[in-house]
């Protein structure tokens, strides 16, 4: 097993936000990594628009949560590169049984995720051999749902506005604690 407890305890701090309570560690072939009680994630990193396809979190949530924190402070560190960080995602991933394609398409996302990022950037270019076959190739089961996902998103915003616009109250926050 390559974290020493596949137990990971979290606390919500926002909307979409976790705490690690106590701390989680990896131990890989050559490196351990130590992500600290403290470190914030929010776990898989999913646009809304393929949510369907992979939840924010599953089988893949330890790596998820390494993989922020080698995005991130493992990264500002000089732990690992970019490019690392997503390699050693991926074969965390393997190592937690995920399934082959599910694992490879969430390989593709943080790569192209890291295109994104101007500290992620570099040494992209040096995956597009893969990314870009395997993306063609994910294109057919991901885009059309997404793209009506995105269309079903737009609608719902749209009359939510109007709801929280014209129906008085409507926009206001209500307690729903219970009160004995």
């Amino acid at each position: 097993m390559p974290f020493d407890s596949r137990t990971l305890t979290v606390r919500r701090t926002g909307e979409e936000t976790w705490e690690v309570l106590e701390p989680l560690v990896y131990r890989g072939r050559r490196d351990t990594f130590v992500v600290p009680a403290g470190f914030r994630t929010d776990f898989a990193t999913v646009p809304r628009v393929v949510v369907w396809l992979i939840p924010r979190f599953g089988r893949y949530t330890l790596a998820a949560v390494l993989h922020d924190w080698l995005v991130t402070v493992g990264l500002l560190a000089g732990v690992v590169s970019s490019r690392d960080a997503d390699g050693i995602f991926r074969r965390v991933l393997a190592e937690l049984d995920v399934p082959p394609v599910r694992r490879w398409l969430m390989w593709c996302g943080v790569r192209w995720g890291a295109l994104a990022n101007p500290l992620r950037r570099p040494g992209w270019w040096r995956d597009t051999p893969r990314l870009l076959p395997l993306s063609v190739l994910a294109a057919p089961v991901v885009v059309p749902p997404a793209l009506l996902i995105s269309l079903a998103l737009g609608v719902y915003t749209v009359v939510e506005s109007a709801v929280t616009r014209l129906v008085p109250g409507a926009g206001r926050r209500v307690d729903r604690g219970m009160r004995l």
